[in-house]
């Protein structure tokens, strides 16, 4: 598509002399401003710190799909998300979903159960590092029958994400009060429920109490992700055939033969560590 440069200065100037923006108005800036320059359905916004539930800043979704994309997406499926980590990693820059995702996440139980409920032929995110080891990520995504975005399409976002990047930082400062406040909400209620006191993050508290090791605690952690045996091996600095052997013994004190069944016992005790430690599900 071409750009539509009056589109694009009525979208900029909207900034002009405005030293703060609610979520909805920058949100709503940025949807505009893309939208003079390339074709999307969808866009929603995050903000990601450690293994913190998500703080969603801004979305596009009607309520059917705010289901799928936001309140499923934070029930736990979103330590499984190829952004998700590239945040983690505060990696910067435009990034597609197929340029993050592992070797095998295309074919994984994750991409398959939850992932492919989204309908979308492409996502493109860009990735900005803000204050407090906090990183903003700004999606675009297109479905399937809108298809891929193209290269030149993909080249002047790229272009672009020095403005972008600016202007998230300035508008979505203060990030890290809101990861407090709502850290201090999920404690509060956590001891309201008489709930016990831990320094665990859902995330890492996942697997606690199913007699994992370290390093099998790890490797399923990167099967679920769209990892294969060898991607894991050369992540892991160990041997395909040492990785095998490790998902056979989980298999074997799981009581499963299906990385399906891994799947459903990661999301349960997800479920139920968030619901003793974290705040309920926002997004």
């Amino acid at each position: 598509m071409s750009t539509d440069l009056q589109a694009l200065f009525e979208a900029f100037g909207a900034t002009v002399g405005k030293p703060a923006m609610s979520d909805a108005e920058f949100g709503e800036t940025f949807r505009n401003m893309m939208s003079a320059l390339v074709r999307f359905d969808y866009v929603v916004a995050f903000a990601y710190r450690g293994k913190e539930r998500p703080i969603d800043l801004y979305s596009t979704f009607d309520p059917k799909e705010h289901i799928i994309f936001v309140t499923l997406y934070q029930a736990g499926p979103y330590l499984l998300d190829p952004f998700y980590h590239t945040a983690h990693a505060r990696r910067t820059g435009v990034f597609r979903m197929r340029e993050l995702a592992p070797d095998r996440f295309f074919s994984s139980e994750y991409y398959r159960t939850y992932y492919v409920q989204t309908g979308l032929a492409e996502e493109v995110g860009f990735f900005i590092a803000a204050d407090s080891d906090t990183t903003i990520v700004l999606s675009l995504m297109r479905r399937e029958k809108t298809g891929a975005f193209p290269a030149a399409e993909i080249a002047l976002l790229k272009q672009v994400e020095p403005l972008v990047a600016k202007m998230a930082r300035h508008y979505w400062s203060g990030l890290a009060a809101r990861f407090d406040a709502q850290l201090n909400t999920g404690q509060q209620r956590g001891k309201k429920r008489g709930a016990k006191a831990t320094a665990l993050q859902p995330a890492d508290a996942v697997w606690q109490d199913l007699n994992l090791t370290a390093r099998e605690t790890a490797i399923v952690d990167l099967v679920l992700q769209g990892h294969s045996s060898e991607s894991i091996g050369l992540k892991l600095n160990i041997s395909t055939g040492t990785v095998k052997v490790h998902r056979r013994n989980v298999y074997r004190k799981l009581g499963i033969s299906s990385q399906t069944q891994l799947l459903s016992i990661y999301l349960k005790n997800f479920g139920a560590t968030s619901e003793a430690h974290a705040s309920p599900v926002s997004r």
